[in-house]
Protein backbone atom coordinates (compact mmCIF):
# COMPACT_ATOMS: atom_id res chain seq x y z
CA UNK A 1 0.00 0.00 0.00
CA UNK A 2 2.71 2.73 1.03
CA UNK A 3 4.03 1.42 -2.99
CA UNK A 4 0.92 2.72 -3.94
CA UNK A 5 0.57 5.90 -1.97
CA UNK A 6 4.62 6.33 -3.13
CA UNK A 7 3.29 6.46 -6.97
CA UNK A 8 0.29 8.73 -6.28
CA UNK A 9 2.46 11.46 -5.10
CA UNK A 10 4.32 11.58 -7.87
CA UNK A 11 1.17 12.71 -9.47
CA UNK A 12 1.27 16.18 -7.16
CA UNK A 13 3.90 17.84 -9.40
CA UNK A 14 1.95 17.89 -12.28
CA UNK A 15 -1.22 18.51 -10.11
CA UNK A 16 0.61 21.63 -9.04
CA UNK A 17 1.57 23.14 -12.90
CA UNK A 18 -2.01 24.55 -13.16
CA UNK A 19 -3.18 27.14 -10.50
CA UNK A 20 -6.74 26.87 -10.11
CA UNK A 21 -8.39 30.57 -9.57
CA UNK A 22 -11.46 31.02 -7.15
CA UNK A 23 -13.46 31.83 -10.31
CA UNK A 24 -12.57 27.89 -11.10
CA UNK A 25 -13.55 26.40 -8.12
CA UNK A 26 -16.14 24.77 -9.66
CA UNK A 27 -13.30 22.77 -11.81
CA UNK A 28 -11.14 22.16 -8.96
CA UNK A 29 -10.01 22.53 -5.26
CA UNK A 30 -7.54 24.65 -4.26
CA UNK A 31 -5.68 24.68 -0.95
CA UNK A 32 -3.43 26.92 0.80
CA UNK A 33 -1.54 26.63 4.46
CA UNK A 34 -0.28 24.43 7.05
CA UNK A 35 3.15 22.56 5.53
CA UNK A 36 2.45 20.68 9.00
CA UNK A 37 -1.07 19.58 7.29
CA UNK A 38 1.03 19.51 3.67
CA UNK A 39 1.98 16.08 3.49
CA UNK A 40 -1.94 14.77 3.87
CA UNK A 41 -3.08 17.74 1.72
CA UNK A 42 -0.89 16.46 -0.25
CA UNK A 43 -1.73 13.01 -0.43
CA UNK A 44 -5.61 13.25 -0.18
CA UNK A 45 -4.95 15.36 -3.96
CA UNK A 46 -2.92 13.08 -5.58
CA UNK A 47 -5.44 10.45 -4.28
CA UNK A 48 -8.68 12.30 -5.39
CA UNK A 49 -7.30 12.87 -8.57
CA UNK A 50 -6.95 9.89 -9.36
CA UNK A 51 -10.32 8.53 -8.37
CA UNK A 52 -12.38 11.69 -8.97
CA UNK A 53 -10.73 13.22 -11.95
CA UNK A 54 -10.73 16.48 -10.07
CA UNK A 55 -8.01 18.51 -10.50
CA UNK A 56 -7.11 19.56 -6.86
CA UNK A 57 -3.87 22.51 -6.08
CA UNK A 58 -2.08 22.24 -2.78
CA UNK A 59 0.41 25.36 -1.43
CA UNK A 60 1.90 25.47 1.75
CA UNK A 61 2.68 29.10 2.69
CA UNK A 62 2.11 28.71 6.31
CA UNK A 63 -1.48 28.49 8.58
CA UNK A 64 -1.63 32.28 8.59
CA UNK A 65 -1.28 32.89 5.12
CA UNK A 66 -4.07 29.96 4.45
CA UNK A 67 -6.67 31.75 6.57
CA UNK A 68 -5.31 34.92 4.38
CA UNK A 69 -6.22 32.91 1.11
CA UNK A 70 -9.55 31.88 2.69
CA UNK A 71 -10.18 35.53 3.70
CA UNK A 72 -9.41 36.60 -0.05
CA UNK A 73 -11.28 33.75 -1.60
CA UNK A 74 -8.37 32.56 -3.31
CA UNK A 75 -8.91 29.27 -2.05
CA UNK A 76 -11.35 26.81 -1.39
CA UNK A 77 -9.61 25.38 1.68
CA UNK A 78 -7.35 26.06 4.56
CA UNK A 79 -5.21 23.55 5.74
CA UNK A 80 -3.95 24.79 9.51
CA UNK A 81 -1.77 23.52 12.19
CA UNK A 82 -4.17 26.03 14.92
CA UNK A 83 -7.42 27.46 15.13
CA UNK A 84 -8.56 30.60 13.05
CA UNK A 85 -7.65 33.56 15.82
CA UNK A 86 -10.99 35.86 16.42
CA UNK A 87 -9.83 38.84 14.63
CA UNK A 88 -9.17 36.25 11.34
CA UNK A 89 -12.34 35.40 11.59
CA UNK A 90 -14.13 39.08 12.15
CA UNK A 91 -11.75 39.50 8.88
CA UNK A 92 -13.41 36.83 7.19
CA UNK A 93 -17.22 37.92 7.91
CA UNK A 94 -16.44 41.44 6.80
CA UNK A 95 -15.58 40.23 3.42
CA UNK A 96 -18.48 37.48 3.47
CA UNK A 97 -16.21 34.57 4.17
CA UNK A 98 -18.06 31.86 7.15
CA UNK A 99 -14.70 30.01 8.14
CA UNK A 100 -16.29 26.34 9.11
CA UNK A 101 -14.06 24.13 10.36
CA UNK A 102 -13.40 20.39 10.33
CA UNK A 103 -10.39 18.56 12.44
CA UNK A 104 -8.34 16.53 9.60
CA UNK A 105 -5.63 14.69 11.77
CA UNK A 106 -4.63 14.54 15.57
CA UNK A 107 -0.58 15.65 15.50
CA UNK A 108 1.52 15.92 18.41
CA UNK A 109 4.31 18.36 18.58
CA UNK A 110 7.68 16.22 19.23
CA UNK A 111 10.46 17.54 20.37
CA UNK A 112 13.72 16.52 18.74
CA UNK A 113 17.25 16.38 19.54
CA UNK A 114 20.31 15.15 17.29
CA UNK A 115 20.76 11.22 17.63
CA UNK A 116 23.72 11.53 19.57
CA UNK A 117 22.10 13.28 22.56
CA UNK A 118 21.68 11.38 25.63
CA UNK A 119 19.23 13.87 27.03
CA UNK A 120 15.60 11.17 26.83
CA UNK A 121 13.29 14.16 28.57
CA UNK A 122 12.43 17.48 29.50
CA UNK A 123 9.53 18.71 31.92
CA UNK A 124 7.60 21.19 30.28
CA UNK A 125 8.83 23.68 32.54
CA UNK A 126 12.79 22.89 31.61
CA UNK A 127 11.75 22.98 27.88
CA UNK A 128 10.14 26.68 28.29
CA UNK A 129 13.28 27.62 29.95
CA UNK A 130 15.24 26.30 27.10
CA UNK A 131 13.11 28.58 24.77
CA UNK A 132 13.17 31.58 27.00
CA UNK A 133 16.42 31.81 27.16
CA UNK A 134 16.90 30.84 30.71
CA UNK A 135 18.57 27.31 30.41
CA UNK A 136 21.34 27.59 27.56
CA UNK A 137 23.67 24.53 28.50
CA UNK A 138 22.65 20.93 27.85
CA UNK A 139 24.44 20.12 31.36
CA UNK A 140 21.86 22.11 33.07
CA UNK A 141 18.85 19.78 32.08
CA UNK A 142 21.15 16.50 32.68
CA UNK A 143 22.96 16.05 29.56
CA UNK A 144 26.33 17.19 27.93
CA UNK A 145 28.36 19.96 28.53
CA UNK A 146 27.34 21.80 25.56
CA UNK A 147 25.04 24.92 24.47
CA UNK A 148 21.78 24.26 23.35
CA UNK A 149 21.27 25.70 20.13
CA UNK A 150 17.82 26.59 19.77
CA UNK A 151 15.67 26.05 16.74
CA UNK A 152 11.68 27.57 16.41
CA UNK A 153 9.38 28.21 13.64
CA UNK A 154 8.74 31.65 11.58
CA UNK A 155 6.01 33.72 13.15
CA UNK A 156 3.90 32.74 10.40
CA UNK A 157 3.65 29.36 11.47
CA UNK A 158 0.31 27.24 13.07
CA UNK A 159 3.53 24.75 14.73
CA UNK A 160 5.03 28.03 16.48
CA UNK A 161 1.99 29.63 17.63
CA UNK A 162 1.02 26.08 18.74
CA UNK A 163 4.41 25.24 20.88
CA UNK A 164 4.48 28.96 22.18
CA UNK A 165 0.77 28.19 23.66
CA UNK A 166 1.43 25.09 24.80
CA UNK A 167 4.98 25.45 25.97
CA UNK A 168 6.51 28.97 26.34
CA UNK A 169 3.44 31.40 26.32
CA UNK A 170 1.42 33.01 23.77
CA UNK A 171 3.10 36.39 24.69
CA UNK A 172 6.25 35.37 25.89
CA UNK A 173 8.98 35.64 23.90
CA UNK A 174 11.27 33.08 22.38
CA UNK A 175 14.92 33.75 22.70
CA UNK A 176 16.53 35.97 20.76
CA UNK A 177 19.19 34.03 20.31
CA UNK A 178 16.85 31.23 18.64
CA UNK A 179 17.45 30.04 15.16
CA UNK A 180 14.46 30.45 12.49
CA UNK A 181 13.42 27.57 10.04
CA UNK A 182 10.71 27.56 7.47
CA UNK A 183 9.58 24.05 7.59
CA UNK A 184 9.20 21.10 9.75
CA UNK A 185 11.77 19.48 7.07
CA UNK A 186 14.24 22.31 7.60
CA UNK A 187 13.67 21.93 10.88
CA UNK A 188 13.88 18.33 11.32
CA UNK A 189 17.26 18.39 8.94
CA UNK A 190 18.98 21.75 11.02
CA UNK A 191 18.58 19.65 14.16
CA UNK A 192 19.94 15.88 12.32
CA UNK A 193 23.30 18.06 11.45
CA UNK A 194 23.76 19.97 14.96
CA UNK A 195 24.57 18.25 17.90
CA UNK A 196 23.65 20.75 20.20
CA UNK A 197 19.97 21.37 18.56
CA UNK A 198 16.79 21.02 19.38
CA UNK A 199 13.71 21.64 17.87
CA UNK A 200 9.63 20.96 17.31
CA UNK A 201 8.36 19.41 14.67
CA UNK A 202 4.63 17.39 13.72
CA UNK A 203 4.89 14.02 14.47
CA UNK A 204 4.49 12.76 10.98
CA UNK A 205 8.10 14.28 10.24
CA UNK A 206 9.67 12.60 13.02
CA UNK A 207 12.07 10.02 11.58
CA UNK A 208 15.54 7.98 12.73
CA UNK A 209 17.38 11.15 11.57
CA UNK A 210 16.67 13.05 14.72
CA UNK A 211 15.58 11.50 18.12
CA UNK A 212 12.16 12.51 19.69
CA UNK A 213 12.22 12.82 23.55
CA UNK A 214 9.19 12.60 26.28
CA UNK A 215 7.79 15.86 27.42
CA UNK A 216 7.00 15.20 31.16
CA UNK A 217 8.08 11.50 30.94
CA UNK A 218 5.02 10.97 27.99
CA UNK A 219 7.03 10.05 24.61
CA UNK A 220 4.78 11.13 21.50
CA UNK A 221 3.17 8.36 19.73
CA UNK A 222 0.20 7.52 17.99
CA UNK A 223 -1.48 6.23 21.11
CA UNK A 224 -0.16 9.16 23.79
CA UNK A 225 -1.56 11.85 20.89
CA UNK A 226 -4.65 9.96 20.24
CA UNK A 227 -5.45 9.68 24.41
CA UNK A 228 -4.57 12.78 24.62
CA UNK A 229 -1.57 12.01 27.80
CA UNK A 230 0.86 13.76 25.65
CA UNK A 231 0.57 17.47 26.76
CA UNK A 232 2.14 19.02 23.47
CA UNK A 233 -1.01 17.06 20.84
CA UNK A 234 -3.24 19.56 18.88
CA UNK A 235 -5.96 19.17 16.27
CA UNK A 236 -5.49 19.75 12.34
CA UNK A 237 -7.85 21.53 10.50
CA UNK A 238 -9.32 22.09 7.03
CA UNK A 239 -11.29 25.52 6.86
CA UNK A 240 -14.05 26.20 4.35
CA UNK A 241 -16.06 29.16 3.34
CA UNK A 242 -19.67 27.74 4.90
CA UNK A 243 -20.43 24.53 5.26
CA UNK A 244 -18.90 22.34 2.24
CA UNK A 245 -20.61 20.94 -0.25
CA UNK A 246 -20.17 19.24 -3.92
CA UNK A 247 -16.79 17.91 -4.55
CA UNK A 248 -15.14 19.91 -1.54
CA UNK A 249 -17.12 18.64 0.79
CA UNK A 250 -15.66 14.91 -0.57
CA UNK A 251 -12.76 15.83 -0.25
CA UNK A 252 -13.16 17.78 3.06
CA UNK A 253 -14.55 14.03 3.99
CA UNK A 254 -11.70 12.26 3.50
CA UNK A 255 -10.86 11.88 6.61
CA UNK A 256 -13.53 9.72 7.11
CA UNK A 257 -13.32 7.52 5.04
CA UNK A 258 -11.37 3.90 4.96
CA UNK A 259 -8.58 5.14 2.50
CA UNK A 260 -8.16 8.02 3.75
CA UNK A 261 -7.72 6.72 7.16
CA UNK A 262 -5.25 4.88 5.96
CA UNK A 263 -3.14 7.63 4.29
CA UNK A 264 -3.14 9.92 7.60
CA UNK A 265 -1.83 6.62 9.48
CA UNK A 266 1.05 5.83 6.89
CA UNK A 267 2.46 9.15 6.85
CA UNK A 268 2.76 9.34 10.62
CA UNK A 269 -0.13 11.52 11.91
CA UNK A 270 -2.88 10.32 14.32
CA UNK A 271 -6.74 9.78 12.67
CA UNK A 272 -9.56 11.29 14.48
CA UNK A 273 -12.65 9.40 13.46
Amino acid sequence: MKKYWGKALSTIALISLVSVGPAEAKDGISLDGSTTVGPIAKSFAAYFTKKYKVQVTVSESGSGNGAKSLINKTCDIASMSRSMKPQEVTAAKSNGVNPVTTVVALDGLAIVVHPSNPVRALSKVQLADIYKGKVTNWSQVGGPNGQIVVIQRESNSGTQESFKELVVGKETPVTRNAETQASNGAVKNRVSLTRGAIGFIGLGFADSSVKKIAVNNILPTSATVKNGTYPLSRPLFFVTNGQPTGVVKQFVDLPKTPDGKLIIKELGFVGKY
